[in-house]
């Protein structure tokens, strides 16, 4: 189940609570559904009963109360837990982690229709900060339906704070980074630091993750098998890692957010959204990377070909995420 889907379906148990008289409110267009944040739990949150309390005219966690069970019944939901003044905290079938897992596979995924059939105008300044801003703009909006159109023209609405230095001597992806990475209004770093490799940088962080992906598939094949998406969590051990079981989630949690990074990067014209969001799905995927293969004279099993396939569909993410950035993701670093 995409976080798409289950929108729809926190959405239609709304419409449940409704028609059965438990709830007196307008159904809203939409349901934002998010990885947990702190103090939440299972795959995905929705505030949507914080959202209809004014208007139902009850505590935002008495909603939750009785929104849970008509999501509790839904086909794919394991379990729906309520956190905080009244966030439902959504826990998916094994079968609806694998249909995520599936839908990224297909390719195109987080591709949306938020801007679709608009016109973006992208008025910038003669600067190559807002030159390079533009160019990855345009390809974030097009993944929204939407087509950007750039000028150099006044007055301008894409003015992000330029760079100090000419970034042109670290090279085009480092080059890209530096100065896509930093929000608009910061000024970004134009330093050596980008082309170090180790874990203090960011940019590495993200390609390093996607090479392992690859890395990942390779040893899995020597070893004779191949992904298929299932279960994760099963006997997701890590030896010496505190609370071992997590890392899944994890990566889950930051693959489900990807739709709605393309879409905040898209409407707010802020390709630095992306890249944030592709560092920490890196470093999901480098915390769950170790439970991807069998240990010692262990054979694989359905879970491991299930954890690659979850690899593999990180790395499908982060090379499209890097790619719209206009930055390259090599196989091996």
């Amino acid at each position: 189940m995409t976080p798409v889907e289950l929108s729809r379906t926190v959405l239609r148990a709304v419409r449940r609570a409704v028609d059965e008289g438990e709830l007196s409110v307008a159904v809203p267009v939409r349901a934002v559904v998010t990885p947990p944040g702190p103090g939440g739990c299972g795959d995905y949150a929705t505030n949507i009963a914080l959202q209809l309390a004014r208007s139902a005219g009850r505590p935002p966690r008495q909603v939750a109360e009785i929104l849970r069970p008509h999501l509790a019944g839904t086909d794919g939901v394991t379990d729906v837990a309520i956190t905080g003044p009244g966030f439902l905290n959504i826990r998916l079938a094994d079968a609806a982690v694998a249909s995520l897992v599936r839908e990224i596979q297909r390719g195109s995924y987080g591709h949306g229709d938020a801007l679709a059939g608009q016109t973006v105008p992208l008025r910038i300044p003669y600067d190559v900060r807002a030159e390079v801003v533009a160019d990855a703009v345009v390809r974030i909006v097009a993944t929204q339906g939407g087509r950007a159109e750039v000028r150099h023209a006044e007055p301008v609405n894409l003015r992000p704070v330029p760079a100090s230095e000419d970034p042109t001597p670290l090279g085009p992806d480092a080059a890209r980074w530096a100065l896509l990475h930093p929000a608009g209004h910061d000024r970004p770093r134009i330093t050596a630091d980008h082309l170090v490799q180790r874990e203090s940088n960011p940019l590495f962080r993200v390609r390093y993750a996607h090479a392992r992906t690859r890395a990942l598939t390779s040893n899995a094949a020597a070893l004779g098998y191949t992904g298929a998406p299932g279960d994760v969590r099963q006997a997701e051990g890590i030896p010496g890692a505190p609370g071992d079981g997590p890392h899944a989630d994890h990566l889950l949690g930051a693959l489900a957010d990807h739709p709605h990074a393309l879409s905040v990067a898209a409407t707010h014209r802020a390709p630095d959204r992306l890249a944030r969001h592709l560092v920490s799905t890196a470093d999901a995927l480098l915390a769950f990377q170790h439970t991807v293969l069998p240990l010692g004279d262990d054979k694989p099993s359905a879970a491991h070909r299930a954890r690659l396939a979850l690899a593999e569909a990180a790395g499908t993410v982060l090379a499209g995420g890097l790619s719209l950035l206009g930055i390259s993701a090599p196989d091996h670093l």
